[in-house]
């Protein structure tokens, strides 16, 4: 999988929608789906935390409803859906950091917050549209996001 440059041109995935993509028997399967066939930009993109939580999550027992993936199914799940024309990897850019910092100055921020405001820092820098399950994410202001049912 290439890597590329959002230049504004799609979606930022949260890892929850990932999640629910790749698992038929995760509670948000049928939104996600429907995002993805009806409601997403141009082209998706993993950034490394995203990338990273869906290795991470989908080899937990709890979370894939008692039939996790092996780390080698992970990787190939992973694979596969990063090796479609419409998929992408964005590498962190510059002004990441200082946004991320902006964001963890919002009201109410804490310490669980803290990825939250990576994404939302890294999707407003890169010019992408989070797309999430989180309605958490109405907290970033200047942040173009899709908040799926």
């Amino acid at each position: 999988m290439a890597q590329a440059s959002a230049s504004g041109a799609g979606d930022l995935p949260d890892l929850n929608v990932w999640l629910a993509l790749l698992n038929a028997n995760h509670p948000h399967h049928g939104a996600a789906k429907n995002y993805w066939d009806s409601l997403a930009g141009a082209r998706m993109f993993f950034c490394r935390i995203t990338m990273l939580g869906l290795l991470r999550l989908s080899t937990n027992k709890a979370v894939m409803g008692g039939v996790p993936y092996t780390t080698a199914e992970a990787w190939q799940a992973y694979r596969k859906v990063a090796g479609m024309p419409e998929v992408g990897f964005v590498a962190e850019t510059p002004g990441i950091e200082s946004a991320m910092e902006q964001f963890t100055q919002s009201k109410g921020f804490t310490h669980a917050d803290l990825t939250d405001a990576y994404l939302a820092a890294f999707a407003r820098v890169a010019g992408l549209r989070l797309v999430t399950f989180d309605s958490g994410f109405s907290k970033y202001k200047d942040l173009s996001w899709q908040l799926l049912a």
